[in-house]
């Protein structure tokens, strides 16, 4: 078992835990969800994703995303996962992204996608 993400104390009082699938899948959204400059000893880490919230929707801005969120995923993950395919569509004033990924040490395939709306 792995610490969970985010972390909490679970009903017994100690620190929660995550079966290995769910804790990659946690760290994936940490990557996603993690600005460059929000943590102190890793300036580089994260995607950048939550950035681009407040602009303006487009297929250049969904192409941006998805060139950015793959490079950060293999930089921070490529140990522990392949990504199989991702793609960031707009449909208005919302972004999908979509993960596909590996896992390298039992093989399994998994999939992840988050939604969330930009500024107009």
């Amino acid at each position: 078992m792995d610490v969970a993400f985010p972390y909490r104390v679970d009903v017994c009082g100690r620190t929660a835990s995550a079966a290995y699938t769910e804790h990659v899948r946690e760290m994936v959204e940490l990557v996603l969800f993690t600005s460059p400059g929000e943590r102190v000893n890793r300036p580089d880490f994260g995607s950048g994703l939550l950035d681009l919230v407040f602009s303006g929707n487009s297929p250049e801005l969904a192409a941006t995303l998805e060139v950015t969120a793959q490079a950060a995923l293999q930089r921070w993950l490529g140990d522990l996962l392949t990504v199989e395919s991702l793609t960031v569509t707009a449909d208005e004033a919302t972004l999908h992204v979509r993960v596909a990924y590996v896992l390298m040490a039992t093989g399994e395939n998994h999939t992840l996608t988050v939604s969330g709306g930009t500024g107009s």
